[in-house]
């Protein structure tokens, strides 16, 4: 059988053991309706499998999407290349009591100090911005992997900030049984950066967050990768009730606060939604230079709450 014959009955073996195999058109480097790698506003995933190299069960990969970092560094987001920036400075001053309540050394031990959740009293005060810059932030560490998740179902915006189209993703996996975080989550071209979308819209988005599912998803993930940081991009706790769902789960939240917007009787109100997470902390967005004096344009202040 000449090597021609013996690729065409390698391929035919794969297509009846339910794997996709790429076409490649003449002239092109991608499979069909693939998107181009690092196309703005395009996610681009590797395939989902690979034939295991014994011809067993197929080998599972992560998808992978190249983000756009000049791109982001023009929308004031922080970047490798942007390490030095004013809004890179500003990141580590929130995220060093973060990670050291995750990493166990913050005094006392604070539970599923891993998991932590990004929100805001009500719409458009920056929390996504904010979730998306410490996401960013926190992947350039050297002893540090992260794992953002747009938990914001009800108004996505992760992707959208990041420069990539929807997908699959949080919402699939509380309603596609036999689904796995590997395969709805991306891996992308910030080395320690790993992202998982809302996903699929649904009508029962709250109660999905609120179920039995949900719960045992987060425990998951916490076990599964208990050195990684899981940042929650959330919807806002006075706006909806996935929020408050969500925040049952978590070890610490930031909430983040629009300067001379949002009152202080709003503010009061959205964290007496939350009620038993050990530590919250509250950052201050949009806050005019002068206010602040003449580095920060965020503060953060920590609040340790009862169980």
């Amino acid at each position: 059988m000449s090597i021609i014959e013996q690729a065409a009955e390698r391929l035919e073996q794969l297509r009846k053991a339910g794997i996709e195999v790429p076409v490649i058109t003449p002239g092109s480097a991608q499979p069909e309706g693939a998107a181009a790698a690092g196309a703005p506003g395009a996610a681009a995933p590797v395939d989902a499998q690979q034939a295991a190299p014994s011809g067993g069960a197929p080998k599972k990969q992560s998808r992978r999407v190249a983000l756009d970092l000049e791109r982001l560094q023009a929308a004031g987001l922080v970047t490798p290349a942007s390490s030095n920036s004013k809004i890179a400075g500003e990141m580590r001053v929130i995220k060093r009591p973060l990670l050291a309540n995750a990493q166990g050394k913050g005094a006392p031990k604070v539970e599923r100090g891993n998991l932590i959740m990004v929100t805001s009293s009500l719409a458009s005060e920056g929390k996504t911005f904010v979730a998306v810059n410490l996401a960013l932030s926190i992947a350039m560490e050297v002893d540090s992997t992260v794992l953002l998740v747009d938990g914001d179902v009800v108004a996505p915006g992760v992707m959208h900030t990041l420069g990539l189209s929807e997908s699959k993703g949080l919402i699939d996996l509380l309603t596609t049984p036999g689904l796995e975080v590997g395969d709805v989550m991306f891996k992308t071209n910030v080395e320690r950066l790993s992202i998982l979308p809302a996903g699929t819209a649904h009508d029962r988005a709250s109660e999905l967050l609120a179920g039995d599912g949900m719960a045992r998803l987060i425990r998951d993930l916490a076990a599964r990768y208990p050195e990684r940081i899981i940042l929650f991009d959330s919807p806002p706790l006075l706006a909806t009730t996935e929020s408050r769902s969500l925040a049952a789960h978590m070890g610490q939240i930031v909430m983040v606060v629009e300067a001379d917007r949002t009152p202080r009787g709003t503010v009061e109100d959205a964290l007496s939604k939350i009620e038993a997470c050990p530590v919250v902390m509250t950052v201050l967005n949009k806050a005019v230079e002068s206010e602040l004096g003449s580095y920060y344009s965020y503060r953060s202040g920590e609040g340790r709450k009862r169980a």
